[in-house]
């Protein structure tokens, strides 16, 4: 009950810190560091909830750990049921770190005209409040209303924070998400009422909808599995399901941006892991070989379409759509280090796309302009800047040392075993990744000094100069200035992390693992590799 305690006060604490924040509008200074201050509340509950969660006793068979459930709706046998797993607890960690980190990106954000910075950090609040009951809900009706609960701050951060189309971005998010829940919906009634008649009274349980599956009949699942499954592509996204990504990513302002394609995307592939597999194994099976065909396309598809974006901002919501395809093939290609590999994928991408979408917002904040067209010889302005956007980039890309290596590794060799034809096709999206990254980062980092936007930023500080003259004068770097102590400040947490995970993973897949395992016996098919130590 202790434990319960504890991931109820990470689920309320940042919902209650909204509601005090939202009335300070006339006070915006102090809206902000309330705001800032329960972000770091929040980050030290997780930090108290990841030690007090035992590896050992989930080697040992437990399911999930720091359990708490209350009588909710009994005449629907819905509970408030909260608990995590190893998967579960690293979403809560990712959570936790980027949320204080987009608010010190925040902090100076020009938002639109007549728009509140207290409503801004209270919606961020209130996001981050109802991802944390989206990753610990361990009942299925509850699970069905954090998921659409946690549409609605984030449609008000783009359609009221965001970019000249955020109206039209915001819109299409929701109905595209909406969409799916309500095919869900009908999926998660259907398993109460499918629970009824072979448990003898429906439930919405996890662990007693999951003892079922063993004797639901394929055909039952098939029908079931697609609700969820569709839900969870969309919110993924995979291909076809994708096209509300590039929209919401570029119009939303970059803090929102960056737990949308950080964080709450991630919501579609930890879905495929705790609902689709488990609970429907057979149907999964029999539907994987589809799962795999859009997965592999994601991955090339999304490569493809990133290297000809001029829109900086649409460039990494691509790049994400082919992440997510590698994540989603090393979960349906049913191995245990698939499923770690996918898990730690989505902390990783969390951490790379989080920071190459705060570089690039800070890009843009000092040349006005999201065209790639529009930048050219920022590391003689900016080195500072080019070398983050370079990290950034790297991890993205997967280079050895950095964080995002070892889980494509950890997915491309638990995936080839079982599916060696889509694992060597979607090995070539990593050579479009190099391409991509490396292609963008020389256009508009390296060379001489170039472009509207740059040129733009200088001529306004009064500096000379010509669009091909590499000298550039005290003056001049005024105008497009390197990175502050604060912006330093915002990204040396994601540095460290991208390097720290990329040599010494061990801590957190130590914690995935188990769970990773646990699925992999909730399948029912045999572990290809053999399992992971």
């Amino acid at each position: 009950m202790t434990g319960g305690v504890l991931l109820l006060a990470l689920l309320v604490v940042p919902l209650v810190g909204a509601a005090i924040v939202a009335p300070l509008h006339r006070s915006p200074g102090t809206a902000k560091t309330v705001a800032l201050g329960v972000a770091f509340v929040s980050l030290a509950l997780t930090a108290a909830t990841w030690f007090a969660y035992s590896v050992d006793a989930a080697r040992a068979g437990t399911r999930f750990q720091l359990e708490l459930s209350v009588p909710w709706i009994p005449a629907f046998g819905t509970s408030f049921a909260l608990g995590i797993d190893g998967i579960a607890l690293v979403m809560l960690a990712l959570i936790a770190v980027l949320v204080p980190i987009v608010m010190a990106y925040s902090w100076t954000e020009r938002l639109p005209e007549d728009r509140s910075e207290a409503g801004f950090f209270a919606l961020l609040l209130a996001t981050q409040g109802l991802l944390v009951g989206v990753f610990a809900a361990t009942d299925v009706f509850l699970f069905y209303v954090f998921f659409e609960a946690m549409l609605v701050p984030m449609y008000f951060l783009i359609g009221r924070f965001g970019g000249p189309r955020r109206q039209y971005a915001a819109v299409k998010f929701f109905l595209y998400s909406l969409f799916g829940g309500l095919i869900m919906l009908a999926s998660v009634i259907g398993l109460f009422v499918v629970s009824g008649r072979e448990l003898g009274q429906g439930t919405f349980t996890w662990s007693e909808l999951q003892a079922m599956a063993a004797t639901l009949p394929e055909s039952t699942q098939i029908w079931l599995f697609l609700g969820f499954f569709v839900a969870f592509a969309i919110k993924a996204p995979l291909v076809p399901f994708h096209t509300w990504l590039p929209d919401a990513g570029a119009e939303a302002p970059v803090g929102a941006g960056v737990l949308l394609v950080g964080v709450l995307d991630k919501v579609g592939t930890f879905g495929f892991l705790r609902y689709c597999l488990p609970l429907f194994p057979l149907a999964s099976q029999r539907l994987a070989p589809l799962v795999l065909v859009l997965a592999v396309a994601g991955v090339l598809y999304g490569a493809l379409l990133a290297v000809g974006q001029t829109d900086m901002k649409r460039f990494v919501a691509y790049t994400s759509i082919a992440h997510f395809g590698f994540i989603a093939l090393g979960i349906f290609a049913f191995s245990s280090q698939g499923f770690a590999g996918s898990s730690l994928y989505m902390v990783n991408h969390g951490i790379s796309t989080g920071m190459l979408f705060i570089v690039i917002g800070l890009v843009i904040a000092r040349g006005g302009s999201r065209l790639v067209t529009d930048y050219g010889g920022v590391h003689r302005l900016a080195p500072l800047l080019a070398g983050s956007f370079l990290v950034a980039g790297l991890s993205s890309l997967a280079l050895p040392g950095m964080n995002s290596f070892v889980s494509e590794f950890l997915v491309l060799v638990g995936s080839f075993p079982r599916e060696p034809v889509y694992t060597i096709l979607a090995t070539v999206g990593i050579i479009f990744a190099a391409l991509y990254v490396l292609w963008i980062y020389q256009r508009t980092m390296q060379g001489p000094v170039r472009g509207t936007a740059v040129l733009a930023a200088l001529d306004k500080a009064g500096g000379p100069g010509t669009m091909l003259d590499p000298a550039v004068s005290a003056t001049r770097s005024a105008g497009f200035p390197d990175l502050s102590r604060r912006e330093l400040a915002v990204l040396t947490p994601l540095i460290v992390l991208i390097l720290v995970l990329g040599f010494f993973p061990g801590p957190v897949l130590d914690v995935i693992t188990p769970s990773a395992v646990a699925t992999m016996t909730e399948v029912g098919l045999p572990d290809p590799v053999g399992g992971v130590r």
